[in-house]
């Protein structure tokens, strides 16, 4: 697995040789701001291929005092898309408190064909070993593959969070707009609910998810499934749901 890491923010000082002109007050003014701007640092790492052979990205950003290591999934159904808007706003964030990882599409193959399943016909979200059982048959909306973690999104994801065993992992849905009750620590889920602004709803837990397995075998952590609402949503709303991200990160 490989790694890019990029610093952004650090400043610098050094003597400077006596017959060197003073800076303009616009440099010095631009100086004084770079050398005040957290430092953080931005990775990207390649997690593998989709069925298709698309690449999956994960892209960590660490702040200058990380706080809680917080993992977001903007999309695991590929004809639910809105939750990459956010993760892709969050990668603009320059909170000092952060220890954010980031998965904007675990399902390339389904969002450039418009459907919910893998390349596959594979519902990934009925794929994680916690409770799977066969389900439907390819093509149907929640076919969970011929066994769990058959599809090598889902193995991205798993041993993704196997290693880095985030305190929380948000996954991010379509269309219900509501805050799940998934199993985790109620708490945070309704810190999310509160600063996003969706209503917090308990809604059907179904075998092989991937939140109830973080749940189930990962003690003291926390994974719940966000359900945005349909259709684009609008800057003001992108923003919104980022700073309930950034809520749980402190």
């Amino acid at each position: 697995m490989g790694a890019l890491a990029v610093v952004i923010g650090s400043g610098c000082g050094g003597a400077q040789h006596a017959r060197a002109r003073a800076p303009s007050p616009r440099l010095a003014g631009r100086t004084a701001r770079a050398a005040a701007a957290p430092v953080r640092t931005v990775s990207r790492l390649d997690l593998g291929r989709s069925v298709r052979g698309r690449p999956i990205v994960a892209v960590h950003i660490r702040g200058e005092r990380p706080g809680r290591t917080v993992l977001v999934v903007g999309c695991i159904h590929g004809n639910e898309t809105a939750g990459i808007a956010v993760a892709r706003a969050l990668e603009r964030t320059r909170a000092r408190r952060l220890d954010l990882w980031e998965v904007e599409d675990l399902n390339p193959d389904g969002v450039a064909a418009g459907t919910r399943q893998n390349a596959d016909q594979v519902d990934l979200n009925r794929n994680f070993p916690q409770g799977w059982r066969p389900l439907g048959r390819p093509g149907d909306q929640q076919y969970s593959g011929p066994r769990a973690l058959s599809e090598p999104e889902a193995r991205i994801a798993y041993d993704l969070i196997r290693r880095i065993r985030p305190s929380v992992s948000i996954w991010f849905h379509q269309p219900v707009g509501v805050v799940d009750e998934s199993g985790g620590d109620l708490g945070v889920e309704q810190r999310f609910a509160a600063v996003s602004g969706l209503p917090l709803r308990r809604l059907t837990r179904y075998p092989g998810s991937a939140v109830g397995w973080q749940d189930a075998t990962m003690p003291g952590t926390t994974a719940f499934v966000v359900e945005l609402p349909p259709g684009r949503p609008s800057g003001d709303a992108v923003r919104r749901y980022a700073r309930a991200v950034l809520a749980l990160s402190r």
